[in-house]
């Protein structure tokens, strides 16, 4: 039933087009503003050579292994060193990742916060694993501290690398040979998965670069130029080395750059802004009490 005392109130047209333009205007600061900020985060963006965040290794996702020693240690136990990782067998070294880590513990040498660590991807039963971790140690010239040789269980370990390295491929043993992501991993103190960023020099967005010397050495092969006198695995190399450096000295400022979140908050505000005034539209409308 309705009730007598009400009766419908006729919408005054002026004051409806006065609100439909109200919000036509706060849509469109709002979009100019979102637009903006959009562009200067793309401008800071293609100027910004920051190593890239590709994944963070939470703690309930650590991996626990045996090293050389025989000790048996966790990577959360590695926490505020920045590590560079390398994965192979033991039967199939890897003779350009382990020049290329042979070197960076020479130039690291006396950085107490750097470290290396070479995870075995082919580990033997339990007992005979820390024979197999000691060989491996001795063949890479591999010493603790600053250089760890470890491995776990093989599912548990494959598992770990594919997830938390994002390795491009889970490593097995495919007709007696090793298929694995053969690219080097940088760890910063946080434990970051990092990659290295390259601005690009005509403006657009910065390349981002993982450490795979293998596609490098694949780019010399088909003769595609650095822009500089190195190789493609030399640049590489290089911009590692760069890399590091750049996270062993200010990975905190880092943290401390503005959220890119920012952007998406500001426009959901505008969004809800917009919802109310619908809605305080609509109950000016309803019917009145006499």
């Amino acid at each position: 039933m309705v009730d007598p005392q009400l009766e419908p109130v006729t919408p005054d047209p002026k004051k409806l087009r006065r609100t439909a333009l109200f919000l036509f205007l706060v849509m469109i600061v709002g979009g100019v503003v979102i637009l903006k900020a959009y562009e200067k985060r793309s401008q800071d963006a293609a100027k910004d050579d920051r190593p890239s965040f590709l994944t963070k290794i939470s703690e309930r996702k650590d991996l626990i292994f045996m090293q050389q020693d025989g000790e048996v240690k966790d990577l959360l136990s590695l926490r505020g060193k920045v590590l560079v990782v390398q994965c192979m067998p033991s039967t199939e070294i890897d003779p350009m990742t382990t020049e290329v880590m042979k070197r960076l513990e020479d130039k690291y040498r006396d950085v107490e916060d750097f470290a290396l660590l070479t995870l075995m991807i082919d580990s033997a039963e339990e007992s005979a694993v820390k024979n197999q971790l000691a060989g491996l140690a001795t063949q890479l010239g591999a010493s603790l501290p600053k250089w760890i040789v470890a491995t776990n269980q093989r599912p548990t370990l494959h598992k770990f690398i594919k997830n938390e390295f994002k390795a491009n491929r889970l490593p097995h043993e495919a007709e007696g040979k090793w298929e694995y992501d053969r690219s080097l991993v940088l760890i910063d103190k946080n434990r970051h998965v990092r990659k290295a960023v390259v601005t690009q020099k005509r403006g657009g967005a910065p390349y981002v670069a993982s450490f795979d010397f293998v596609q490098a050495q694949e780019w010399d092969g088909k003769g595609i130029k650095t822009g500089t006198e190195n190789t493609n695995v030399q640049q590489l190399e290089v911009l590692l080395g760069q890399t590091i450096d750049a996270v062993l000295k200010d990975e905190v400022e880092t943290l401390k750059k503005k959220n890119p979140a920012t952007v998406l908050y500001v426009g959901i505000g505008f969004v809800l802004l917009f919802v109310m005034l619908i809605i305080k539209s609509r109950k000016a409308n309803l019917p009145q009490r006499l």
